[in-house]
């Protein structure tokens, strides 16, 4: 391997297509076990890599030289090959700087809470001094080294301005989980989640829907990889290439969601999204068809509405954990908050909209297998879909054109 990653686990990572798209090298994704780590760093058998967790401290000891920045930080995430001396630096400092000036948080003068007490919090200890915090406290189950526990913080800190997240807590597999309860804190200007995998977590969800400028890790992912690569070749990349390499993994790592009434054609444009954007298709109905072994119409007949809910969100939550999939929903997705929740941790929700009387109508779909009760349900329904949505598409009757109408939109 002559450039790549190691740490442990390393399945989610998307650093292999960010340092692939600057089109200087390949990249491998190195897995090492604990055991092994010295070995690895012993035979310096590499050009260049980035350290991930939980190594970005283990290694320093392996290193010939260290950056004055990652020294002082305690925490190296790349290390470099110099004709067999290995030198270490810290990326990740400019990574989550550029980072929060992307999400519009400022940290001049703030009271800033730093939840965690790991290498990412050393680093984003060090960016909180650097761009003139008012006052740093970090956050930690244990309360260990003069952390605050988070029973403390929510009863002396309420007045936080702005919350740094460096902990895995919300990180895939497990979306669910946040790290702190946001309403316990009265005037926060800002969230910051280092998280990037889903690249919408809880915590930044529940910050965004109270307008607080909130952000999760994928911009300083890619601004630190971009930073590492420069390391490694010796070129400078202007900002242009961090906000180009951000927006691509974005979008590329992004699912397509459509939302809207029963009849309105989510999945024949669905179909021609992915077939467009050469991006995996499913149609959460029919997931839900082969899960149940029946039409859901029969399904809704023997066991009622509230059973089929609960099989659907098993089913939403579950696609919603992948990523770069177009996903068609049932007319009712979006009726559950902790759906339309799991659908934007990783989707961008498009609301599919025609004119009611357009809507199809048929005797499989048990809420609007006639006119009048398609009425019904658009009334009851259009507000809760514009709340949900992310956009909203006027659609037409050819599902092409109104897929091509889609992609120019997100264009």
């Amino acid at each position: 391997m002559r450039y790549g990653l190691i740490g442990c686990p390393l399945g989610h990572s998307f650093s292999k297509e960010i340092h692939e798209a600057l089109g200087r090298y390949s990249y491998e994704l190195k897995e090492l076990q604990p055991d092994q780590l010295a070995t690895f760093l012993h035979q310096r058998d590499f050009a260049g890599v980035n350290v991930t967790i939980p190594y970005k401290q283990a290694v320093i000891p392996y290193l010939d030289e260290i950056s004055a920045r990652a020294r002082a930080i305690g925490a190296v995430n790349t290390v470099v090959n110099r004709s067999g001396r290995l030198y270490g630096d810290n990326t990740d400092f400019d990574g989550m700087r550029l980072a929060l000036h992307h999400a519009g948080i400022s940290l001049s003068g703030r009271s800033v809470l730093i939840l965690g007490t790991g290498g990412t919090s050393r680093t984003a200890y060090s960016v909180c001094r650097a761009l003139g915090a008012g006052s740093i406290d970090r956050v930690s189950r244990s309360g260990n080294g003069g952390a605050l526990t988070y029973e403390q913080a929510y009863a002396k800190r309420a007045d936080a301005d702005v919350i740094l997240n460096t902990t895995p807590c919300g990180m895939y597999p497990n979306s669910d989980e946040t790290p702190i309860d946001l309403s316990r804190f009265r005037q926060l200007t800002g969230v910051f989640d280092a998280v990037y995998r889903p690249l919408r977590t809880r915590l930044v969800a529940a910050a965004q829907s109270r307008g607080i400028p909130a952000d999760t890790g994928l911009y300083m992912l890619v601004a630190q990889a971009v930073r590492a690569a420069e390391l490694f070749t010796g070129e400078a990349f202007p900002k242009t290439v961090i906000d180009r390499l951000y927006q691509r993994t974005r979008n590329e790592r992004r699912n397509l969601v459509l939302i809207g009434m029963p009849g309105v054609g989510k999945t024949r444009v669905g179909t021609r999204l992915s077939e467009l954007l050469h991006r995996p298709f499913f149609d959460s109905d029919k997931v839900i068809v082969e899960r149940i072994k029946m039409p859901i119409a029969d399904y809704f007949a023997a066991y009622g509405e509230e059973a089929f809910r609960k099989v659907e969100t098993e089913v939403l939550g579950e696609l919603s954990g992948r990523s770069g999939i177009v996903l068609s929903t049932g007319g009712g997705a979006v009726l559950k908050h902790e759906n339309v929740a799991a659908l934007r941790q990783n989707g961008y929700l498009l609301f599919l909209d025609r004119p009611v009387d357009e809507l199809k109508t048929s005797a499989d779909r048990p809420l609007s297998s006639d006119r009048e009760r398609v009425r019904k349900l658009f009334a009851e329904r259009y507000p809760i879909y514009l709340a949900a949505a992310d956009k909203h598409i006027l659609s037409g009757k050819n599902a092409n054109e109104t897929a091509h109408m889609i992609l120019e939109e997100l264009s």
